[in-house]
């Protein structure tokens, strides 16, 4: 954390999905009881409340803010002058546009974390897609809690990992306990001597790469791809990867894996491949840590695949 900036903690979710008990319980933590006092800026009152004694034992300070035209870096300021915060935490209104929100100069948007209620998680997705998707591709963690009951977590964790492959996600139900998940059939075979993956199969295939990294390291898969280069590639190096709607139509993200192929100066942008190759993990600043690489065996002209990845 940055000594010379103000850090700021920001809980996203859509009402009643459990941001302002998630904050109660990390305002009483001791790693987040540090010196200094916390301001907390409230953009949207649910039916549970902040209670005095607990701010007064936290050392935390509480501003509500109704409407999203009021937080100015110039108000945002005011607020840090006068209540000399050492952290701002923030519970913002999941119906807002975080991509919206001016900070001060000397303000560092430090850790974003969304709250999802699993009970409603359907009904939001398929309703406010868009939103959903905003608020997911923008956090590094999310924890959908009130996941009692439901059977097949493993399809919410694809559905999330599609917008936004770095996130770490967290399951628990609603008693808070941690839940875990009972992983679908793969639709292919992991321990087969070359693990061919089928265009429908390429979204599921993609993300369980980030997450198993165990499960596919030395091992050889074969896939149909578009490539994609650029001048900045490394000689030899091009990137393999299919079209994904990842919320809606109008959010589309070219997903693939960096790879390494002795004829991969002769490929050009957009055309499809066949491609064979052996699958490493190794460090890269895209990831933030260690990621998928592949080393090419063959790399062969292929059809146009059209459709599009979905999750």
């Amino acid at each position: 954390m940055d000594d010379e900036k103000m850090p700021l903690f920001l809980i996203n979710g859509f009402l009643e999905a459990g941001k302002t008990a998630f904050i109660k319980f990390t305002l009483q933590q001791d790693y987040f009881q540090s010196e200094g006092k916390t301001l907390l800026i409230v953009c949207e009152e649910g039916e549970e409340e902040y209670e005095a004694d607990l701010l007064k034992e936290t050392k935390t300070a509480v501003v509500y803010v109704e409407e999203f035209s009021k937080l100015t870096p110039q108000y945002l300021e005011e607020l840090e002058l006068f209540y000399n915060p050492e952290r701002m935490l923030v519970e913002w209104n999941g119906m807002w546009n975080l991509d919206e929100l001016k900070l001060p100069p000397d303000w560092e948007l430090y850790q974003q974390i969304t709250i999802v209620d699993g009970s409603t998680f359907d009904l939001y997705l398929n309703n406010m897609k868009p939103l959903v998707g905003a608020m997911v591709r923008n956090t590094e963690m999310l924890i959908m809690n009130r996941c009692d009951g439901i059977e097949d977590l493993d399809t919410y964790r694809r559905t999330l990992k599609g917008m936004n492959p770095q996130v770490q996600i967290v399951f628990e139900d609603a008693e808070g306990e941690i839940q875990e998940i009972s992983e679908a059939d793969l639709p292919y075979d992991v321990n087969a001597e070359v693990i061919e993956i089928s265009p429908e199969a390429y979204g599921i295939w993609y993300i369980d790469m980030l997450d198993k990294p165990d499960r596919y390291r030395g091992k050889t898969v074969e896939f149909t791809a578009m490539v994609l280069k650029t001048p900045d590639f490394p000689k030899n190096y091009f990137v393999p990867g299919r079209m994904a709607m990842t919320c809606c139509e109008a959010d589309m993200t070219f997903l693939g894996f960096m790879c390494k192929a002795k004829n991969a100066r002769l490929l050009e942008t957009k055309e499809w491949v066949k491609v064979t190759a052996r699958v490493e993990y190794e460090f890269s600043p895209e990831y933030e840590g260690e990621g998928p690489m592949l080393y090419a065996d063959y790399v062969e002209k292929a059809k146009e695949i059209k459709e599009i990845v979905q999750f």
